[in-house]
């Protein structure tokens, strides 16, 4: 039983409720890349509950934002969000990915576990928290990023200009079914090019480059990289995502190209990564990074886990082990640029993201509303 000082009144859960649906019917896929209508709604939202918003349009249609609580000299607590999500994909969806249908408390829709729902609990207990009048010790900061689901756009943003310098924590609310998550994968981003011998169909002289990348995608495919692993990560990995080639049907190809997602773990050299490719594709193939997104892996022991857990206890839930993700978030550029310990905690189903008939249970978003207040308060605390 959630009995925390900071669970939601019944007003409180529908001013949530209400803020998720919003959010998701505002799309935001990435790609193509366009948080402006969440943006726009957002700093409205946050401005009309007497918060000063921080605007920041660094590329076209693509905004990150910042507000805060003031508090005193302690190092501040930064509740991270990104307001992009994954494109909604090909197959038919039951429910309207843009309708934020709700359902046997259930709301539907993309973006209602990544991860709007964690933005959504973030801003609602960050108002509560803000109307109690509680001194803070530190700023409590929001940063709702751009991009995160590309390469971590806005991320890259805040760092470059040094929004978030004086940071001491932070709290991420990717979903993860509530649990702790104190471990994520790195990704490497590769772009690869297959070189071969143009010539007419029907004839000999010629080399096929889309047959070269088959042949490559069937090497790699028993995974190289499988010694790589980690005790919360599991196994390094690896997939083929895109592939393009040819330019008539009656034409070898010449050249084609795809595109391969490795997700790392810690210990992980990116260019022996490539080295190793390079020697099992052959000389007719170049390599080139697109980008890097490091892993990241914070001590158990560390005192701001520590007050995580005691939040997650604090309001009911049963308390396991840290743990692990496959996913990268936001923290891949924060915790490196920042030096501070980072948490993901959110509500959401491990493995939702980028699922058709996406959803979040709305009991998981208010709890999660709580578990933040916890921690934003004791660590905040004089």
């Amino acid at each position: 039983m959630n009995t925390s000082i900071w669970a939601l009144d019944e007003t409180e859960r529908a001013d949530a409720a209400d803020l998720v649906k919003e959010l998701i019917r505002r799309q935001s896929p990435d790609p193509p890349g366009n948080e402006k209508a969440v943006a726009v709604y957002l700093s409205n939202w946050f401005r009309a509950r007497g918060f000063d918003v921080n605007v920041d349009e660094f590329q076209p249609e693509r905004i990150n934002l910042i507000t805060r609580i003031a508090g005193g000299t302690k190092p501040s607590l930064i509740f991270s969000a990104h307001m992009d999500t994954m494109p909604i994909g090909e197959s038919p969806w039951i429910h309207d990915p843009f309708g934020a249908e709700e359902l046997n408390g259930k709301v539907y829709g993309r973006g209602a576990a990544d991860m709007k729902s964690g933005l959504a609990a973030m801003a609602i207990i960050a108002s509560k928290i803000k109307n109690s009048g509680l001194p803070l010790a530190g700023d409590l900061i929001l940063a709702l990023s751009a991009g995160e689901s590309s390469n971590c756009l806005g991320a890259k943003r805040m760092v470059e200009r040094g929004d978030l310098i004086g940071a001491g924590a932070i709290l991420v609310s990717e979903p993860s079914s509530l649990e702790l998550i104190i471990a994520e994968k790195g990704a490497l981003w590769l772009d690869i090019t297959a070189t071969g011998k143009p010539g007419h169909a029907s004839g000999k002289d010629s080399e096929n480059a889309i047959l070269k990348l088959m042949d490559f995608f069937s090497a790699v495919h028993k995974n190289p990289f499988a010694s790589h692993s980690h005790p919360l990560l599991g196994i390094a990995s690896l997939n083929i995502n895109t592939i393009k080639g040819g330019n008539a049907i009656n034409m070898t190809p010449d050249s084609a190209s795809a595109t391969m997602d490795i997700r790392t773990v810690p210990g992980m050299n990116v260019e022996e990564l490539i080295k190793t490719l390079q020697k099992i594709s052959g000389p007719s193939f170049k390599f080139s990074i697109r980008d890097y997104k490091p892993p990241v892996v914070i001590d158990k022991d560390d005192p701001f886990i520590n007050t995580c857990q005691n939040a997650i206890l604090s309001v009911g839930r049963e308390m396991k082990p840290p743990g692990g993700v496959t996913y990268f978030s936001d923290s891949c550029i924060l915790v490196p640029a920042l030096d501070v310990p980072r948490a993901i905690i959110g509500p959401g189903c491990l493995g939702m993201s980028g699922q058709r008939d996406e959803w979040v249970n709305l009991s998981d978003l208010y709890t999660a509303a709580s578990i933040f207040g916890e921690i934003a308060i004791t660590y905040l605390k004089d």
